[in-house]
């Protein structure tokens, strides 16, 4: 029988890892948690296969950059996301540390099992592989059934016998809800659904509920009136146990974040590179860049994990990796930043013969 998984608190990364501009160091400023979903959902719509060591040295570099909450893996049927394939190889490869977390997205009851076996045959002196999953749903039957292939109602029947499950297994639980602005099929959704769906998700067992703008069409305004719904009003939610989940279609991404911080939401999903979109709504295209995230947090009153130079560089890699552009604006910022000096430096190395390298660039 599979012994319990101790549930242990998120901490706070150690200050080592913090992105903490100088010039506020002694200002108090209130911590953002930052979920990296770069190595799940990131990976998810990539055209081609990508390798599990591939994968374990993305969630890698990302701890050595100083995320604190990596989602690394996806226990669905590699028939309908081929690319989340190997999760369980991805889990072993992988460098985890005591205190930080692994989240994996598990759709449903055999999908937890999977899990649940992998984790009684660890190692026990081990750091687990997680203690964290995902659940996900949506704000429409249309989304829901192209998705899952059931309706929402039926959707959050399912999940909750895998959070009942899940918990008494000591593992976590965080919920996702899919298409909260517009859905591609339905258009656009009403946020009384958003809000219904969302504390259902809260009553099965979900310690928080990630608001995910799947197809990238909201703005301030809209993610506005969404929250106000949801958070506002008669059977109103907690801003802390709900999430921002934006995709960056429309380039609204960091403009939203900061709109739902106003409204008191403290935690985001966002991908290295930009990465990411999603196999049933055609069109969007990746998360919110967690470079552009970090940069446009500095100097405001909140700090977040992660290095930003250190985080640039796994963007640029893991673009190059994929054979992709890197979707991140701070991301090539910084990146042509680092080639300027490079060729600086070589200039001062070789008196000037550079030049005629740079001319060909």
């Amino acid at each position: 029988m599979l012994s319990r998984i101790a549930v242990r608190p998120l901490q706070p990364r150690s200050a080592v890892f913090s992105c903490r501009p100088r010039a506020y160091a002694t200002a108090t400023r209130e911590r953002v948690r930052i979920v990296e979903v770069g190595p799940r959902d990131g990976l998810q719509n990539e055209s081609a296969v990508i390798p599990p060591e591939v994968k374990a040295e993305l969630v890698n570099k990302l701890t050595k950059a100083g995320m604190d909450i990596i989602e690394s893996g996806s226990f669905v049927s590699p028939k309908w996301v081929p690319q989340m394939a190997g999760t369980a190889e991805v889990l072993k490869l992988m460098e985890r540390h005591q205190g930080l977390h692994y989240p994996v997205l598990v759709p449903n009851l055999k999908g937890l099992e999977l899990l649940l076996d992998l984790l009684s045959k660890q190692p026990k002196p081990e750091v687990p592989y997680t203690d964290e999953i995902a659940v996900f749903t949506a704000a429409t039957d249309a989304f829901a059934k192209a998705n899952t292939n059931c309706t929402v109602a039926e959707s959050l029947e399912r999940l909750s016998a895998v959070a009942k499950r899940a918990t008494s297994e000591g593992l976590r639980v965080r919920g996702y809800v899919s298409v909260v602005i517009d859905c591609p099929y339905s258009g656009k959704v009403d946020p009384a659904n958003v809000k219904s769906v969302s504390q259902a998700l809260l009553d099965m067992g979900c310690y928080e509920v990630s608001l995910g703008d799947t197809v990238g069409t909201g703005n301030p305004t809209t993610v506005d009136r969404l929250l106000r719904t949801v958070i506002e009003g008669t059977g109103g939610i907690p801003a802390s146990k709900l999430a921002g989940h934006f995709h960056d279609t429309y380039g609204m991404g960091v403009a939203n974040i900061f709109t739902a911080l106003n409204h008191g939401v403290r935690t985001f999903d966002s991908a290295v590179g930009g990465l990411g979109g999603c196999p049933y709504s055609p069109g969007a295209t990746g998360n919110v860049a967690t470079e552009d995230v970090l940069y446009a947090l500095r100097g405001s009153p909140f700090e977040a994990p992660g290095d930003l130079d250190a985080i640039a560089k796994v963007g640029t890699w893991i673009s190059k990796a994929l054979n992709r552009p890197n979707a991140s604006r701070v991301g090539r910022a910084l990146e042509a930043r680092r080639a300027r000096k490079q060729l600086e430096k070589e200039r001062e190395n070789d008196g000037g013969a550079a030049e005629a390298i740079s001319s060909k660039l």
